[in-house]
């Protein structure tokens, strides 16, 4: 982790600008064709919701503005994020469970695999208190949503992404899953936002390239 020097940073003007606001996120939803990447991992046996939650983690953190954090009047970038993801429990509400993000897909399912399985004996939907190298990632497969809110503090210092997906359908032969982004505009713009969804789409369509 390392603070941003604020005085030669370029996005200076822009986060004293965006700081301000009571309510400075934006969100961005579009379809990411996840036709190859869904094929591969249904011919490998491999799960969908983890392998999706490393997708969306890799995107994440290979854009720097994704792990970038304001604290107080100071910004930090971490040097890797993490996803924090909601999975449904057996009484059909939800908790959450956090899995630390390597870059070896194999080592992150079933890392994941046995923190979800830890989750459900044991659920809860407490965060780690002071904790913000993490990405809150959660999915909707029951509905192919064209827009998402989230809850959020009206803090203008709150500033993890929110990652989310909803069911995937299929479209001219190809298969689409809907993917909702929410970031901080002090830290981003719809330029970054936008590096994040061609990293995702980069994996979805060379999985054998991504998934060792």
């Amino acid at each position: 982790m390392r603070y941003i020097d604020l005085d030669t940073w370029k996005r200076k003007d822009h986060f004293n600008y965006f700081r301000q606001f009571s309510y400075p996120q934006f969100n961005i939803c579009a379809n990411v064709d996840i036709t190859r990447y869904y094929r591969y991992l249904k011919e490998k046996g491999l799960p969908f919701f983890v392998s999706v939650v490393y997708a969306a983690s890799k995107a994440a953190n290979g854009v720097k503005e994704f792990r970038y954090r304001i604290r107080e009047d100071k910004v930090v970038e971490h040097d890797i994020v993490s996803p924090s993801y909601t999975i449904l429990t057996e009484d059909e509400t939800f908790a959450f469970c956090l899995t630390g993000y390597v870059e070896e897909y194999s080592v992150f399912k079933e890392n994941a695999l046995r923190d979800i399985e830890r989750i459900k004996n044991n659920p809860s939907i407490e965060d780690e208190p002071g904790r913000d190298d993490v990405l809150y990632i959660s999915s909707l497969p029951w509905v192919s949503f064209t827009g998402v809110t989230h809850p959020i503090n009206l803090d203008p210092t709150e500033s993890i992404p929110r990652i989310s997906w909803g069911k995937y359908f299929e479209e001219n032969g190809k298969i689409q899953l809907p993917v909702s982004v929410q970031v901080h505009h002090a830290l981003m713009d719809g330029f970054h936002v936008g590096q994040f969804f061609i990293a995702i789409q980069d994996i979805m369509n060379y999985p054998e390239k991504h998934l060792y």
